[in-house]
Formats: structure tokens, sequence, C-alpha cells
């Protein structure tokens, strides 16, 4: 039994050891490290939701939204509501229950359905143009003021200035539309 080999080679098997364990801490160093920053990314993930069109660049976090995306969709859900004929309006209350929260589909709905039953009966049509988009971050919601016009087989029947809420909410990291509804005008 040769005692210097036999000393050397425990020698070199306590440093490949030594090597392997720091080897295994960095691993383990990094894994924790990458479990901090996924739990710190997943609190503040800003997720990109894209409208109907872009006019402007905006953002969306989990729970809120920029006034800007708010004036986008709130104008875009407008137009679904108001500005519609008796051709158009069957389609655009399918694309606005698209959008509605799941609590307020029946109740939007029907109220679009009776309202697309009472523009075919007297063939009316109806336009709105906006004049001021007034949105709040903070309660996600906007006013919308403008112009609505109304034809009855081709004839302007009414054309009033007109104010409507629109109010969103959240679920599932999606917003959806919470409420459409006039409001008294304020003026500007």
């Amino acid at each position: 039994m040769d005692f210097e080999r036999l000393n050397a080679d425990r020698k070199e098997l306590a440093r490949r050891n030594r090597g392997l364990g720091l080897a295994v801490g960095f691993l383990a160093t990094g894994q924790i490290l990458a479990l901090i920053v996924i739990l710190n990314i997943l609190g503040s993930v800003r997720t990109v939701v894209v409208p109907p069109t872009l006019n402007k660049s905006f953002w969306v976090t989990n729970e809120t939204a920029s006034g800007v995306y708010l004036e986008q969709m709130g104008s875009f859900i407008a137009w679904l509501v108001l500005d519609v004929t008796p051709a158009t309006i069957d389609w655009k209350k399918d694309v606005l229950l698209g959008y509605v929260e799941p609590e307020q589909y029946g109740l939007l709905k029907s109220r679009q359905e009776v309202e697309a039953e009472r523009l075919k009966r007297i063939n009316a049509a109806t336009a709105f143009a906006p004049e001021q988009l007034v949105p709040s971050e903070a309660g996600q919601n906007l006013v919308i003021r403008g112009r609505l016009r109304t034809l009855v087989n081709g004839f302007e029947t009414a054309n009033d200035l007109k104010a409507y809420l629109v109010e969103f909410g959240f679920a599932g990291a999606r917003m959806h539309l919470k409420t459409f509804k006039e409001i008294p005008y304020a003026g500007h």
C-alpha cells in the first residue's frame, strides 16, 4: 500500500468536492435570484391590450388603464352604441357584448335588443359626434360629451347635446364595460 499516492488521491478528491460544492452554491444562488426577479415582475407587469384602433400609445396594468386607453375604448364603445342604423345595430350589439362585464351582460343585451327593435320599427338612425372626452384614471371611467343626431325615415327629428358616462372594470386581467349611461350635460 502506497501511503503517499493514497494521500494525494484523497487531496485530489477533496479539491474536486470543494469545486463541485462551489458550483452547486452558485447554481442555487442563481436559482434564488431568478425566483426573486420573477416574483417582482409578477406584481408589476403592464399588459398591452390593443383597442380596435390605435391613435396614441397607452398603458394598462392589472387594475387600471391610462386616460388615453379610456378615451380610445370609450369612444369605440360610444360608436357601437350611438352610431347605429337598422342595418348596423345587430352586428354592433354583438361586438359590444364581447366587451361587457359578465354581471352586466344580460341587462345590456336586453337593452340593446329592445333598442334594435325600436330602431327597425320606426326606421331610425342615430349619429353621435363626440366633442369632449374627460377620462378619469382614478375612477376608470370616461365622460363623453357631444351631439346626438336622430333621423327617422331620413328626416332629422333631434339634434341635441348629450353626455354619457362609460365605466370600465377589470376581470381576469381584461378590461370590461361596466356601465354606459346618459348623464346630465354639464357643458365644457
